[in-house]
């Protein structure tokens, strides 16, 4: 069961003008499940875009910085899960690239002018046939209040679709920031196994928009951690349909660029914190933050080594106490000057360590109290300077072990 989080209300997500979505059943790897998505965007938005830092990237990861790079104007997304399309070789990049062309000519566009996105099992073939022969009954069903269809549509292993909405007042006009995400598991930052697509109607330079992914994406999925892995088709896009009545955004660093951005990162750490809350067996949602460090980079650098760890990760599943893996896990972060008797440690309420040691008043009982929780928070001195920074975790599981082992069946 996710951790306080329930599916979308489809009456609560905002279309944003100049987006339509259509979902359609393709039997990409099951039968009688929504498994194709499009997206269609009105000629003018402008787009960018993060991807993994896996190395072995998948077919479609490789197509999407492509057509991003030559920017011709994109018109429209192709999601498929069921099938990853990585590990495939040059024939996934020409199966990636067919759906992109049997779309293009559907909507007569330029082939370059269509996203494709995978998830889903690696190392086999992508079937085209079959998202090619659905696209008709994608493209019948597009309208722009399929958000929640959409949320749906994208899944793999996860329980609940993730989309959230909001408004946003720029000025005199009103702007509308909506997205999805999917993700469950092979979670970790760089990005994580997940999609995520947000969308809004303000207007803005479209030169900003790469930077203003690269910026929401540091806010929100590059802070998120379930198991560590790091996936071969993570994609985070951004979109701008331009059809807001807000006086045009030409810098990030003026004060509607600011609200802008704050708004729409919002939206995009609810997205990357449900991903987190729905993350394969997960039963705590956690949030690590780490103060007093020289810079923000060692304190992610701290946070990550807590997240990470299996055995902080399964003693919080067993609700124990076992607070010395959290100072091991400091201590092994690699920060080589770390002097361990500026550390301290809290959950919520509790001083557990002060000075490297174990505070006075700590009580065993007070520890596991917080330990039962569905919400903790986690928080780590360095006593090194005045930085921080926050990641979001969650426990391990029995039924993340069972999940993925019977992830092919």
């Amino acid at each position: 069961m996710p951790v306080h989080l329930s599916p979308p209300d489809p009456a609560s997500l905002r279309p944003v003008a100049g987006v339509r979505i259509g979902v359609a059943e393709a039997g990409v790897r099951k039968a009688n499940r929504k498994d194709l998505t499009v997206m269609l965007l009105d000629e003018g938005a402008a787009v960018g875009g993060v991807f993994t830092q896996n190395r072995f990237c998948a077919a479609p990861v490789q197509v999407c910085r492509d057509h991003l790079a030559r920017d011709f104007g994109i018109r429209a997304i192709v999601i498929n899960t069921g099938n990853a399309n990585a590990g495939t070789g040059a024939d996934g990049l020409a199966r990636a690239r067919s759906t992109c062309i049997a779309l293009a000519r559907k909507l007569e566009v330029a082939p370059e002018q269509i996203l494709p996105f995978s998830t889903g099992v690696i190392m086999e073939p992508l079937p085209t046939e079959r998202i090619e022969a659905a696209l008709p009954a994608a493209l019948a069903d597009a309208a722009p209040d399929h958000w929640a269809r959409a949320a749906e549509g994208i899944m793999t292993t996860d329980t609940v679709p993730k989309a959230f909405s909001r408004q946003v007042q720029l000025g005199s006009a009103t702007v509308t920031i909506t997205g999805i995400s999917k993700g469950a598991g092979m979670i970790r930052p760089n990005m994580a196994t997940m999609l995520g697509f947000l969308a809004t109607d303000a207007r803005i330079a479209p030169a900003l928009m790469q930077p203003l992914a690269l910026r929401l994406a540091e806010g929100s999925f590059n802070r998120v951690t379930i198991d560590g892995d790091t996936s071969t088709n993570d994609s985070f896009v951004v979109v701008a349909t331009q059809k807001a009545a807000n006086a045009p955004i030409d810098s990030l660093d003026s004060d509607e660029g600011r609200q802008l951005a704050e708004a729409m990162e919002a939206v995009a750490r609810d997205l990357a914190q449900a991903i987190v809350r729905d993350g394969e067996g997960a039963t705590k949602f956690i949030t690590v933050r780490v103060e007093g460090g020289r810079d923000a980079a060692e304190c992610r650098q701290v946070a990550y080594a807590v997240a990470h760890s299996p055995l902080v990760k399964t003693a919080f599943y067993a609700s124990d106490p076992n607070l010395g893996r959290i100072l091991a896990a400091v201590g092994y972060a690699g920060i080589a000057d770390l002097d361990q008797t500026g550390i301290e440690l809290h959950l919520d309420d509790v001083h557990v360590a002060t000075q490297g040691g174990r505070h006075p008043a700590y009580r065993e009982e007070d520890g596991q109290r917080v330990m039962k929780q569905s919400e903790i928070t986690v928080r780590i001195g360095l006593g090194r300077g005045s930085a921080s920074d926050t990641v979001w975790t969650c426990d391990l599981s029995h039924d993340y072990v069972s999940i993925n082992a019977d992830y092919r069946s």
